[in-house]
């Protein structure tokens, strides 16, 4: 897949199937080479290395020019980006937390001044419907993403719900590029600013 042109490369998360660290390694290499300005990413629910690891040996082995975001956040030309890995428990994969205040303590630490909001899983009804036609998103991240207001939320986590929407004057973007087969179907979604 030929990615297009930007500044900023954003990935929503789910780097590796189930974070073997040579997975981890070869998404890496391959990110920190792409020619973006800046390349920020967020583990996933398959990212299980990135949950199970040391801070200090995740951090040991980003490369220069990216940027990985655990409930943090950072400010590039005065455009400020936070991201999150978590979403709700679905059996026993990474980044899981419980619906409700397990998981509503993340999205409290959204701060009030955020442009861009890239958090693995999508807020409740806005592109996260799964192939029994139900809502998997997380209804206290929508709470939280309407008082914040970013001008854009980009999430990854449903294979189903590929696409790009605006509702409540807040660009949406599932920006999965894996179908519920795991194919390599969706072309990355370009946006601007």
């Amino acid at each position: 897949m030929k990615l297009p042109k930007g500044d900023v490369l954003l990935h929503a998360g789910d780097i590796s199937y189930q974070g073997d660290p040579r997975e981890i390694h070869d998404f890496l290499d391959w990110f920190g080479k792409l020619h973006f300005k800046h390349k920020i990413f967020i583990a996933g629910n398959h990212d299980f290395f990135f949950e199970k690891q040391k801070e200090i040996i995740i951090r040991g082995l980003i490369p220069a020019g990216v940027h990985y975001l655990k409930d943090e956040g950072i400010t590039i030309d005065g455009i400020k980006i936070w991201g999150s890995p978590f979403t709700p428990l679905f059996y026993r994969w990474a980044f899981n937390k419980k619906r409700g205040n397990p998981l509503a303590q993340h999205w409290n630490n959204i701060p009030a001044d955020t442009d861009i909001l890239l958090t693995h899983g999508p807020v409740y009804g806005v592109l996260d419907v799964v192939i029994n036609e139900q809502h998997a998103g997380d209804k206290d991240l929508l709470e939280r993403v309407l008082a914040v207001k970013p001008k854009v939320h980009v999430c990854g986590h449903i294979h189903e719900s590929y696409g790009l929407t605006k509702r409540y004057g807040i660009k949406f973007v599932n920006a999965c590029v894996l179908n519920e087969s795991y194919e390599l179907v969706h072309q990355p979604i370009v946006f601007d600013l």
